[in-house]
């Protein structure tokens, strides 16, 4: 299994494969933004607006792929305020269902940990749906739980759920950081 982040070369390139993971994420009932069924082309389209985040440096995106297939991703998405600097927010760590159960969405988390901590940010934060196998993942792996909100999104079939917000203070604690195109790979 390679882990590596992409550039939106990489994100172009591998299109087809992100947009084939997105959709099989969300027909398992992942609650990743998206109802069901969750067409392969707009997914397609949602993975290329991607692509123009991670070329102005907003979004860090790392890619796991397994005899050629894109099996997992994760992202950070970086604020561009100056009062924000020393933060991003982990979002939509997916890894398909062929590839689950094998400590992949963990090694993709510790990745992006790792890469925020190496360009000195300080705080992560996410969010997830309450009761998920992914609030179990997070907890695990050193996450605090800040709270839930009810009805805070619908899952694929559009029924609201609640999430649990979480955070995980990594890294240093000075919170300096010039610019947040400097996430480590």
């Amino acid at each position: 299994m390679i882990v590596e982040r992409v550039d939106e070369h990489g994100v172009t390139a591998l299109l087809d494969g992100l947009a084939g993971l997105l959709t099989d994420t969300v027909a398992g009932g992942a609650s990743v933004g998206f109802l069901a069924p969750l067409d392969h082309a707009e997914a397609a389209e949602w993975w290329r607006g991607r692509a123009a985040a991670v070329a102005v440096g907003r979004l860090a995106l790392w890619v796991a792929r397994e005899e050629g297939r894109v099996a997992g991703t994760v992202s950070l998405a970086l604020p561009d305020r100056p009062n924000s600097r020393h933060r991003a927010e982990l979002v939509k760590l997916m890894v398909s269902r062929e590839a689950r159960g094998r400590g992949l969405g963990r090694r993709l988390l510790t990745t992006a940990e790792e890469a925020a901590a190496a360009a000195g940010i300080t705080l992560l934060h996410l969010d997830t749906e309450t009761g998920s196998p992914a609030e179990h993942l997070y907890r695990s792996a050193g996450w605090t739980r800040a709270g839930t909100i009810p009805d805070y999104a619908t899952d694929p079939r559009g029924e609201p759920r609640p999430t649990t917000l979480y955070f995980k203070q990594v890294g240093g604690r000075d919170g300096r950081r010039t610019g947040t195109a400097a996430v480590a790979g």
